[in-house]
């Protein structure tokens, strides 16, 4: 029920503006104007609420899914883009230039005061630049932080210009009630930046975190685990995440997301498996014991807590098995009576990590590229391999957790999909969306 009620909140907050600028209007123009206008009012208030869809309010992402939070969130830019692109072009036929006695109040046609319209154009391509920097950070090879924070910044200066465009050259956004809405939601969205960006790494100096062991798992995979200095630690689930800063301040932008290892049930410390990608993981092995760490989270619901059904299956490729580690050393510990199977996949053998952990019985290990005498699964993780490791009623009845490369999700989940597995008994983690 939560979800709906989000998504209800959602368009009610977008509409909003639209609906109070339709109503308190003046004379009507031309359908093309009023599209425009309505289109600019629109994109305006998708883009404010972008500012809620980030990933770290816990009250939306750990409900309703980061997947689908995140996913939202760049259908929605890029839906708000498409408005604001169109939403100059559309006041063709728009008198301009000198003065109009015959619309003092500027109810019929628009500013022509340059100062007025450049917020707005530079606004304009400024969103432009900022999704498809998004679309294509990796392809640009932008480092995560200087990615992070450039869009944080340009999120904000957009937000900015086109609350004096919107007040200035709007016809709607002019009237009295129309400014105050508008100040008051953009409040709202600089307000969640500076709550991520200030208020919330204020607060994490008083829950300090140290590292007791950083352990190579694989040629480059490793196991960090940190353990609360001075307070009780992380309340979370197993297959939850955390953002993990490690020998920075608070305030700096050098943090990661990380799934969750370790069992809840373990104890206080927790551990992350990660791989070395970036600028950070790669040095990893160079973190010295008692290193200072910030832990922000937990932040997810990739997690078979209250969740019914018979038996759990576990869908890991590579990195993919950090949360599902969790949530198989969580179900053990706790005596959970529910059956488990696991799906691991790798390229090569060396980057099986937690093998003797893990053992054989119900796992299946698979390798894209196996040496001569593997005696386990080869291949990709598809739909035929898992047609032998599960029957059609555990199809139908069963929790599928997977996380992984997104080629690999992507194929899991349609063959989930086929083999008739409700949707709400598929649960998927991607850290990449595009």
């Amino acid at each position: 029920m939560k979800p709906l009620i989000l998504i209800v909140a959602y368009f009610a907050a977008v509409t909003l503006p639209l609906l109070l600028s339709a109503w308190l209007g003046g004379p009507p123009r031309q359908f093309h104007q009023e599209l425009a206008s309505g289109l600019g009012i629109l994109a305006f208030s998708m883009i404010l609420v972008e500012f809620i869809l980030s990933g770290r309010f816990k009250a939306i992402s750990n409900d309703v899914g980061m997947d689908v939070t995140m996913r939202f969130h760049q259908i929605m830019a890029r839906t708000a883009l498409a408005f604001a692109l169109l939403h100059p072009f559309l006041y063709h036929g728009t008198p301009s230039g000198g003065e109009r006695p015959w619309d003092p109040t500027r109810q019929l046609t628009l500013t022509t005061d340059f100062s007025d319209l450049a917020t707005g154009i530079v606004a304009w391509l400024l969103l432009a630049g900022l999704v498809v920097m998004a679309i294509g950070r990796t392809q640009l090879g932008y480092r995560y932080e200087i990615w992070r924070l450039l869009h944080g910044l340009g999120a904000l200066l957009i937000a900015v210009l086109l609350l004096h465009h919107t007040v200035s050259a709007g016809r709607y956004g002019s009237q009295p009630v129309m400014t105050w809405v508008w100040l008051a939601m953009t409040g709202v969205a600089v307000g969640s930046l500076l709550m991520v960006y200030l208020v919330v790494p204020w607060m994490q100096k008083a829950r300090p975190w140290r590292v007791t062991s950083v352990v190579r798992l694989t040629p480059k995979q490793w196991e960090v685990t940190v353990t609360p200095d001075g307070h009780r630690g992380l309340d979370y689930r197993a297959g939850q995440f955390a953002w993990l800063n490690v020998g920075h301040s608070t305030f700096s932008m050098k943090e990661n997301p990380f799934s969750i290892s370790s069992a809840p049930a373990a104890g206080p410390d927790i551990s992350f498996m990660i791989k070395e990608l970036g600028d950070f993981t790669r040095t990893i092995g160079e973190i010295e014991p008692e290193t200072v760490a910030y832990v922000d989270g937990p932040y997810g619901n990739l997690t078979v807590d209250g969740r019914d059904g018979p038996g759990v299956a576990l869908i890991a490729g590579g990195v993919g098995l950090a949360p599902l580690l969790g949530i198989l050393r969580q179900m053990r510990r706790t005596g959970d009576s529910r059956k488990v199977k696991l799906i691991y996949g790798n390229r090569i053998a060396e980057q099986i990590a937690y093998h003797e952990e893990l053992g054989d019985e119900g796992v299946v290990y698979v390798l894209s590229e196996p040496p001569e005498d593997w005696p386990g699964e080869t291949g990709f993780i598809d739909g035929p391999l898992m047609d032998r490791v599960f029957s059609e009623q555990e199809f139908r009845d069963w929790v599928f957790v997977m996380c992984g490369p997104a080629v690999m999700m992507d194929v899991v989940e349609d063959h989930l999909i086929q083999r008739g597995t409700p949707a709400h008994r598929i649960l998927s983690e991607r850290f990449s969306y595009d």
